[in-house]
């Protein structure tokens, strides 16, 4: 018989003794139907970390769903900033966390001690990059993978992140993980903490 990847099965059935009884059995042999394609150098891609997240976001967000079930990627999405933000309070920073949804837009502000501000693009755009590998800064955190932000920032439309420290703040905006714009620091009355917010469409 015929399979639907072009590959011709024989399904051969045997019994096999298994003490007193004899179980039946069934052994598939495949001869494969060669299609024909061409396998050399220029077959072989390597992708940014944007492209490779973009291709195959499943690898890290799950389905990408459009929202109706509760493990579609955007809850998926929003969970990995969140989990941000409660890493802060376990650590001892911050009280309060907020929300914003607007449309296809979701705000989300810790008040924790927000991203160091000359990593702040490092740590949105540069994968496994993050403060949770052999550090003190985070004894007890949710998120270790240093890949989190980095997938919502390439899974987004349009990504906004500003972190808030001491007096000063930074910010950097990327459209579909490239960086389009990342400003100097400036004064700042806001108290400490990071800010992203994320248009999903």
């Amino acid at each position: 018989m015929k399979s639907k990847i072009g590959v011709t099965t024989t399904l051969i059935r045997f019994a096999v003794r298994q003490g007193p009884f004899y179980a039946p059995k069934a052994l598939i042999i495949m001869a494969e139907t060669k299609i024909p394609s061409e396998y050399n150098e220029d077959s072989i891609r390597s992708l940014d970390w944007k492209e490779h997240i973009r291709l195959r976001p499943g690898m890290y967000i799950g389905k990408l769903g459009d929202g109706s079930a509760p493990d579609d990627g955007i809850y998926v999405l929003m969970k990995e900033v969140i989990d941000n933000c409660i890493d802060e309070h376990t650590m001892g920073y911050g009280k309060q966390i907020e929300i914003g949804i607007v449309g296809k837009e979701v705000t989300i502000r810790d008040y924790g001690r927000g991203i160091p501000l000359g990593k702040i693009v490092d740590v949105v755009s540069k994968i496994n990059t993050g403060a949770k590998y052999d550090s003190k800064a985070f004894q007890k955190s949710v998120g270790l993978n240093g890949v989190g932000t980095k997938a919502v920032n390439a899974l987004s439309e349009d990504f906004l992140v500003t972190a808030f420290r001491e007096g000063k703040q930074r910010s950097a905006s990327f459209k579909k993980g490239v960086l389009i714009q990342e400003t100097k620091e400036t004064k700042t009355t806001e108290a400490n903490g990071t800010k992203s917010s994320e248009c999903l469409k």
